[in-house]
């Protein structure tokens, strides 16, 4: 049902819906100027969703402006719904187009709405409200010579969220569209662009223009993509500027922004310098946290270049020196993420220094915390790897002993989404070296990182390339365990890829290594998966398949060791994360060096107690009354027969044969000095002969692909596959004498020499 009452058409929309619809022509008569009635009001008209449209056609010199009285209007976005789920829907018109301004709720900033060539405003009431105003009024004003003028006022702080016409839609070609914002003193203002496309122009340039309070260059001109003011004091105004668009491709021009308006802070009037000059790959972004806010208005944090182009977030990037502020409220909203390159650019020289991983103090000096800073390492492929060198040294972050430090570093792997842990101030591990490309992060927990981060150093170093995707140098601490794990904990070691740790025992100190669980757990869909445990002194190991063997029960070890540890191709849900950890203990007593100490001592006291005897034995001979007396028979013949003499004197015509005393030690202390067949007892001595075999670099070669994996244990005698010929391995030589020819032939001395037969005297 339709009818027409002096320009007012009434319409039944379905069974729900009512629409009212007024159409006043100011061409052709005048213009209902003033508050705008609801004819007939909504106590006439049956309970249903009721729709007011007045429809105003002007000419094109002639502006018309509609004023909302308060509260005032909230432009909403499309798909949004009013809480009180009554709307204004309000159109503009270019020549005999339509074009949609947007649509708006009550409990805002807008205050009035200008244009020309004519308005169209729908008011949607819902069933159940009795009303009998529109809330608005018709004001006659000169031309705008744009598609309309938005106002929005401020009375304290907030924000307004404002999109272009005929938004998400394309901004009609080559026109303006231009806000005005009321800002009370003293209350600043800062724009940030929520979302906005460009078309494509064939003449003229798409722009925003900013008319500012106290500003020399005004109107200040920015592109959609730049940075747009902030912290401005003041009234102040926006406009969008279209182009004309190229007819084949016209693309599409849309804005979407939104206006914060606050009090200013005292960091609002600071400013820092932070000077990337002499950095070549460095860049530094300033952001907002990842924090949830309620419904109630929150202000803004921005970030400020030159104190005038403000934004929530900033990225500084290396090559330029900045000056930047902050209008914010509360500056731990903020943080602080940095990234740095570090690259070997020339393999000749790359490994003749080494390059601090600091954090530099422009940085530090900053009001907004420090979240990350990220090392990115590359090394030229198959020519370098990298060694990762802390003071003091580092413990890695398990569930058994976590981090409690105010800060931590990340070390990530070569193959991207894979890292070997987080690590922190105050463990045992000395080095870190990893094979290919890697990253450190310095992340921060706590407030006191300025602090800490002052007594820690890391410093990387290329060194030449190896096979393994890591080796940790750990010397554990006497008062604790050390707890290590496989790199991308949880999330499985990374397929076909081999870790060592080389685990240095101290002198008098003796380790013990122990595993979290009795098997690994990990099932191979190709290759596998092992363990390799190898001392370094006596090169012995023992090699155990993960997939089939338990792990290994605690072991001790009295010197330093290897554990390297190498991954198959798991399945997905079969990975493989082992945990284990080492404890130091005072060396016990081996008993074969008990037994060998033993024996040595017994075979000095019997030294010893027969040197005694022939002392006291001496002494005794010494204190007789006096020498014993021969008495000489000269009827008895004491001269064995024998052969003629060679010498014309003989032993009987001197005393050499004749002795006062018989010394017991004189005779039978040779017997002391030699064996048996005349050879020294004394102990030898040989030359001290320098160590030149391998000192523990290099850990355990694992074996190769297909071969027949179980558990077995090499001897001290068994060369493993890496070790170096046994003349080199040896750390020291005693050179023991051997046989002569003819060594075993008989050595005894006669006492008498054998007798010849006399001839008889004629």
């Amino acid at each position: 049902m339709a009818g027409f009452h002096d320009g007012v058409t009434i319409a039944w929309l379905g069974v729900l819906l009512l629409a009212v619809a007024h159409e006043t022509d100011c061409m052709s008569g005048p213009c209902p100027f003033g508050e705008v009635l609801l004819q007939p009001s909504t106590s006439e008209l049956p309970r249903l969703n009721r729709t007011f449209i007045w429809d105003v056609k002007a000419h094109k010199s002639i502006g018309l402006e509609l004023q909302f009285s308060i509260p005032r209007l909230r432009q909403i976005g499309p798909g949004e719904k009013c809480q009180d789920d009554v709307s204004y829907a309000i159109s503009g018109r270019i020549d005999a187009t339509e074009v949609r301004i947007g649509t708006f709720c009550s409990n805002g900033t807008v205050s009035r709405i200008k244009m020309q060539e004519g308005v169209k405003v729908a008011l949607h009431l819902p069933w159940f409200l009795s009303r009998n105003t529109s809330g608005f009024s018709i004001a006659n004003r000169s031309s705008i010579k744009r598609l309309c003028i938005i106002e929005s006022v401020f009375e304290g702080e907030g924000s307004a969220t404002l999109m272009s016409a005929n938004y998400p839609e394309a901004f009609p070609e080559d026109e303006l569209m231009t806000w005005q914002f009321v800002i009370p003193a003293p209350l600043r203002a800062s724009v940030s662009f929520l979302n906005f496309s460009v078309s494509n122009c064939e003449r003229k340039e798409e722009r925003v223009e900013y008319y500012i309070p106290g500003s020399t260059t005004n109107p200040e001109v920015f592109k959609l993509g730049d940075k747009q003011p902030g912290n401005m004091a003041g009234n102040f105004n926006l406009s969008l500027q279209g182009c004309d668009q190229d007819a084949q491709s016209p693309g599409i021009l849309r804005l979407q922004f939104q206006v914060l308006v606050q009090h200013p802070q005292n960091e609002s009037n600071k400013t820092y310098v932070i000077d990337l000059r002499q950095e070549r790959t460095m860049s530094l972004t300033i952001e907002p946290r990842h924090v949830k806010h309620g419904r109630k208005f929150v202000p803004g944090c921005f970030v400020c270049l030159e104190s005038r182009t403000c934004s929530t977030n900033i990225t500084l990037m290396a090559g330029s020196k900045h000056t930047i502020s902050f209008l914010c409220d509360d500056l731990t909203r903020l943080w602080v993420n940095a990234e740095k390159t570090i690259s070997c650019l020339d393999h000749r020289y790359c490994h003749k220094r080494p390059y601090s991983l600091r954090v530099p103090g422009h940085i530090l000096q900053l009001p907004v915390e420090l979240h990350d800073f990220s090392w990115k390492l590359v090394v030229p492929k198959d020519q370098f790897s990298l060694v990762l060198v802390p003071a003091p040294k580092l413990q890695q972050h398990t569930q058994e002993r976590p981090c409690n430090t105010s800060f931590s570093y990340l070390v990530g792997s070569g193959m991207a989404g894979h890292d070997f842990g987080y690590f922190c101030p105050g463990g045992s591990i000395e080095q870190i070296r990893v094979k290919e490309n890697s990253s450190v992060t310095l992340r921060t927990f706590t407030s006191g990182f300025l602090q800490d981060v002052a007594n820690q150093s890391l410093t990387v170093s290329f060194i030449p390339n190896f096979k393994e995707e890591g080796i940790f140098t750990v010397t554990p601490d006497r008062a604790s365990k050390v707890y290590l794990r496989t790199p991308n904990w949880d999330r499985g070691m990374p397929a076909l890829s081999s870790v060592s740790w080389n685990i240095s025992v101290p002198g008098e100190q003796e380790a013990y290594l122990a595993f979290h669980r009795e098997r690994s757990g990990v099932v191979c869909q190709s290759g596998r998966a092992f363990m390799i445990i190898q001392e370094q002194k006596s090169r012995a190991e023992e090699i155990f398949s993960l997939e089939e063997d338990g792990l290994p029960k605690s072991r001790r070890y009295r010197d330093s060791f290897w554990v390297n540890i190498s991954n198959c191709s798991p399945v997905s849900s079969k990975q493989l994360n082992l945990l284990f950890w080492v404890t130091l203990t005072p060396r016990s007593a081996d008993l074969s060096v008990v037994l060998i100490a033993v024996a040595g001592g017994g075979l000095v006291l019997l030294i010893v107690l027969l040197l005694v005897i022939c002392l006291v034995k001496k002494k005794k001979k010494k204190t007789s009354k006096g020498p014993a007396v021969g008495i000489y028979n000269g009827n008895i013949n004491t001269q064995m027969p024998r052969q003629p003499r060679k010498f014309p004197k003989g032993r009987a015509d001197n005393d050499s044969h004749v002795y006062a005393v018989i010394d017991d030690c004189m005779v039978y202390g040779h017997l002391l000095q030699e064996g048996s067949n005349g050879s020294s007892l004394r102990p030898e001595v040989d030359t001290y002969r320098p160590f030149q075999g391998p000192m523990g670099d290099c850990p355990p070669s694992p074996p190769p692909i297909g071969s027949q994996i179980s558990t077995r244990k090499l001897s001290s005698h068994e060369a493993p596959p890496c070790s170096p010929p046994e003349s080199e391995s040896e750390p020291y030589t005693f050179s023991h004498p051997h046989p002569r020819d003819g060594s075993h032939r008989d050595t005894e001395i006669p006492l008498l020499e054998t007798p010849q037969p006399v001839e008889a005297a004629e």
